[in-house]
């Protein structure tokens, strides 16, 4: 491995990811046990995400509202959070408690958030009394911690941002769309559109639901080591917290009824999701609907006369390229690279192994041809083109790129994916980290855990494209099957 390299995948697959966060100025470890510090290169990675849900959110909604951010506290009392006996029960062992403030006992615990629910739902209490308040559509950007064991930059941490979504309606249908609505339409198209990850939609077993939820759904994605991801979930939570933290409305005739409710949310492991779905041994690799950067512009010269010709000249490229609102995210997606310390072959390996999606090379000679070689990051490939003609061809390789990026994964994933009926031979294919194994399962809890016992792998969803399982027995007690589900390690 060379000052600036990676370990290779192949040699040591979690060495690899903690090179590339580490070394492309991601993030860093905190001095406190689990915890990151994301360093600016990784917080514009996260803001990119952030805006692109961001809007989607906002201009998403259903019975002709949209979603609103807003802010609730960070502490909750132990007594709101044990209102919903279920939901405390499945957070208790990850959460944190401040137990004093100002130097003296506090009068009542207060929990440093694990997700929102209690904290929201009581104020939802406050503000829904009609019919007319609904559906309530709230969503918020903030902090979380959750008291992990095992821990890994960007996938699990002790505290990591997030968006949560929280909704309240009149209607258990109006409810379930809104559920739906959100895992397809946000976060499935996100997921594939914007990530170039794809995704398998579906819902979560009663074993792996969200503590309090009636159901979850949730999107999973496969990584480069063949194991799965949940990206993203979204929760039907009935009437499991209206109930307990009394959020009733009066209806059109005057009775008083529960609302039913919603959340969903994704974080920071999005972040991890792009790293494992794409990167190579060579470092980073983004896809260019999310890369801070969108192109760099390395300017090639050896004298001093050449440098002032060439530095004007790229300066001149920079500005083409920053004239385009649609590459123009921030006045630093397109970055010219004009340090005199660093030789261009020093250059171009930085910029590949934090994954730029782009590299513009401009010296004497292209200037004198009026041309400029452009390098994709996804397949290294090299293209001179007329500099007249550079927006355009700028725009149609970042293009090329997201697209090339999302069918690779793909095809990796399909390439990955396994459908047996035989149990021994759905062991061996786990055992050898194969990817996703759809094999038929009867639903029972008692198949899931022997599974998980067994090869430590679990049933990733019960997707919504729900495949024939007519005659097919269950791959563990041989019963009548329900579902065909996929089946895989994960993180």
């Amino acid at each position: 491995m060379s000052e600036k390299g990676v370990t290779s995948r192949e040699e040591d697959y979690s060495s690899w990811y903690s090179d590339i966060v580490l070394k492309t100025g991601l993030a860093d470890y905190a001095p406190v046990r689990g915890c990151m510090v994301i360093r600016p290169y990784g917080f514009a990675l996260w803001e990119a995400i952030q805006s692109e849900l961001d809007r989607r959110i906002k201009t998403t909604g259903i019975g002709g509202r949209y979603h609103q951010n807003a802010y609730f506290p960070l502490l909750i009392p132990k007594s709101l959070l044990a209102r919903e006996a279920e939901h405390i029960e499945g957070f208790a062992p990850e959460c944190a408690v401040v137990t004093h403030g100002g130097g003296k006992p506090l009068e009542e615990p207060l929990y440093i958030r694990p997700t929102s629910e209690t904290i929201m739902y009581t104020m939802f209490a406050k503000w829904i009394s009609s019919w007319r308040d609904l559906p309530l559509l709230i969503n918020q950007w903030a902090n979380i911690v959750r008291w992990e064991l095992r821990t890994r930059l960007f996938l699990r941490t002790l505290e990591f941002l997030w968006q949560e979504g929280h909704t309240a309606h009149a209607t258990h249908e109006e409810a379930q769309e809104e559920c739906l609505m959100v895992l397809n339409e946000i976060y499935r198209n996100f997921a594939e559109n914007v990530l170039a990850v794809p995704v398998i939609a579906g819902r979560k077993s009663e074993r792996q639901k969200f503590a309090g939820a009636v159901t979850t759904y949730t999107i999973e994605g496969l990584m480069q080591d063949c194991k799965a991801l949940q990206m993203g979930t979204s929760h039907d939570l009935g009437q499991n917290f209206s109930k307990p933290f009394e959020v009733r409305f009066q209806d059109e005739k005057g009775e008083l009824r529960y609302v039913w409710q919603t959340s969903w949310g994704v974080s920071t492991r999005l972040i991890g999701a792009v790293i494992m779905a794409h990167s190579d041994n060579k470092g980073l690799v983004l896809p260019p609907k999310v890369a801070p950067m969108k192109a760099v512009i390395v300017p090639i010269y050896k004298s001093g006369d050449e440098k002032e010709k060439v530095l004007t000249e790229a300066s001149k490229l920079k500005e083409i390229l920053k004239s385009s609102v649609d590459l123009l995210s921030a006045p630093s997606s397109i970055y010219l690279d004009d340090r005199d310390q660093y030789k261009p072959g020093f250059k171009f390996a930085e910029w590949e192994l934090r994954g730029v999606p782009l590299r513009i090379e401009i010296g004497p000679r292209d200037i004198e041809r009026g041309k400029v070689t452009l390098v994709r990051r996804d397949t290294g490939e090299r293209q001179e083109i007329p500099k007249q003609n550079l927006l355009s061809n700028v725009k149609e390789i970042l293009d090329e790129i997201q697209k090339n990026l999302f069918e690779k994964a793909l095809c990796f994933r399909k390439e990955h994916t396994f459908r047996t009926e035989d149990y021994e031979e759905f062991k061996r294919l786990i055992e050898n980290d194969s990817g996703f194994v759809y094999s038929p399962w009867c639903g029972g809890s008692e198949c899931e855990d022997k599974v998980q016992e067994d090869t430590k792998a679990t049933v990733r969803c019960i997707p919504l494209e729900s495949e024939e399982v007519k005659g097919a027995k269950c791959i563990v007690c041989g019963k009548p099957a329900k579902f065909s589900v996929p089946f895989a390690k994960a993180y």
